[in-house]
């Protein structure tokens, strides 16, 4: 049976081709209109509906160039499905170089959205009606926070047991445990009955090869496990971890570590020193737990309070995927 035509905002990509097409999402106060650039990859063959997206928050830039990079490699004429890619979602914020929208909220706490609501609300609206619904999974690539950084991980629930083979598949260094948070796009497409995996690496405002890569490879072969595509990078292993906790300043003063992202640190272990800034008097940063560094600061300059290490608890060894 002969496929037919995919529709997006009444545009039609005929199987077999790829189109790049632009939806828009709102006007500026200056009357232009400001647009989410989407490009789809129709497969001639039948085969699953995957969205890739990035720059929920906009200055969250290695998403960008991993969807940008996964779009360079898919020859349309032997994929098996369809690919619906966008790298930037908060349009807004990337212009700005700002994690939020203008209205200072954060998109991915807006979701489902609504059609009346605030900004955050109609653009995760948007997203959620030409993106989400009638995907079978998707994939979404963040990075840490201002100042932080991430080590290349994939957070899901790995209680479900398809979004547990995948997230293994993907082979990122470690993948974690993590429920959903109010809002999230994760939570809106789990309650759709989306398999969804959030990929963290890196952090913002910096283009980082390594996490990049790792990003690229672990979306190729995620389609390579939904027989979309055959040619994958080899498999690698991962560690499977859970309640990952921050371990916060005690005191204010200038931090040397000792720990970096990737050790595996016991408990009682010191992950740095904190010292006053006449290089007097020291105290000591411990783990809590054994785990794994997932994320930290990138700042030494710490106030009493701030988030240092980002420790997760190792679960016992998975078995190698069989990709």
């Amino acid at each position: 049976m002969k496929r037919t035509a995919f529709e997006l905002n009444g545009q039609k990509i005929l199987p077999g081709r790829k189109k790049v097409l632009e939806i828009p999402v709102a006007r500026l106060p200056t009357g232009t209109w400001l647009s989410m650039p989407v490009t789809v990859f129709h497969g001639k063959i039948d085969g699953p509906r995957v969205w890739l997206s990035a720059a929920i928050h906009g200055d969250e830039l290695n998403g960008v160039e991993i969807v940008n990079s996964v779009m360079r490699g898919l020859d349309v004429k032997a994929l098996r499905g369809t690919v619906v890619a966008v790298p930037v979602v908060n349009v807004f914020g990337f212009v700005n170089q700002s994690r939020y929208l203008p209205d200072g909220r954060d998109l991915n706490r807006s979701f489902p959205g609504s059609k009346r609501g605030s900004l955050a609300a109609r653009l995760a609206d948007l997203f959620m009606r030409h993106i989400v619904e009638g995907s079978d999974v998707g994939m979404d690539f963040h990075t840490g926070t201002s100042n932080r950084t991430n080590l290349p991980q994939i957070r899901a629930d790995l209680e479900d047991k398809r979004t547990r083979r995948l997230a293994k598949v993907f082979g990122a260094p470690v993948m974690l445990h993590a429920r959903t948070r109010d809002g999230s796009l994760r939570e809106a497409a789990a309650g759709k009955g989306m398999t969804t995996l959030l990929f963290e690496g890196g952090e913002g405002q910096r283009f980082e090869d390594s996490v990049i890569q790792a990003g690229v490879d672990g979306a190729l072969r995620v389609m390579g496990a939904l027989e979309m595509i055959d040619d994958v990078p080899r498999g690698r292993r991962t560690v499977l971890a859970e309640n990952a906790k921050w371990i916060r300043a005690r005191r204010a003063g200038l931090m040397r570590c000792r720990a970096g992202l990737g050790d595996r640190v016991e408990s009682g272990q010191v992950l740095a020193t904190i010292s006053d800034v006449r290089g007097g008097r020291s105290s000591s940063v411990k783990a809590a737990t054994d785990g794994i560094v997932v994320g930290m600061t990138q700042i030494p300059i710490v106030t009493q309070g701030d988030a240092l290490f980002n420790i997760a608890e190792i679960r016992p060894r998975e078995p190698s995927p069989s990709r």
